[in-house]
């Protein structure tokens, strides 16, 4: 019986404590908090260095076909590269300013914008 009761305190305080680190480690999952890259022009993209990060605010104006579209700000346009999975179900049309997060891709002849995320102004 003592040893019936030990073995099922032993139990419970192990359960307690794996359950309190779990909740400890649920709560320390986050992200950073602070300064982040400052919103730059499509001007001043173009002068950047390849795979340099970028965030630009705009219109995606057209589809120039498959993963390409047109963007523009008040600066220029510049051709981006929007992968399926980077719209995360967003419906964006032309009259929608959104703010680009990406990495200036510049190859031979051209230079566009990989984008990895999108959000609606």
């Amino acid at each position: 019986m003592k040893k019936s009761i030990l073995v099922m305190s032993l139990f419970f305080v192990t359960t307690s404590l794996f359950a309190q680190n779990l909740n400890q480690s649920q709560i320390q999952r986050g992200g950073f908090v602070g300064p982040t890259i400052t919103k730059s022009t499509i001007e001043k993209a173009k002068t950047y260095k390849d795979d340099m990060p970028v965030a630009i605010e705009g219109y995606i104006i057209e589809h120039l076909g498959k993963d390409k579209y047109l963007f523009r700000d008040s600066t220029g346009d510049i051709t981006i590269e929007i992968d399926n999975e980077n719209w995360n179900g967003m419906q964006i049309s032309p009259k929608d300013k959104v703010t680009i997060h990406g990495e200036v891709d510049k190859d031979w002849m051209s230079i566009e914008i990989d984008v990895d995320s999108i959000t609606k102004e």
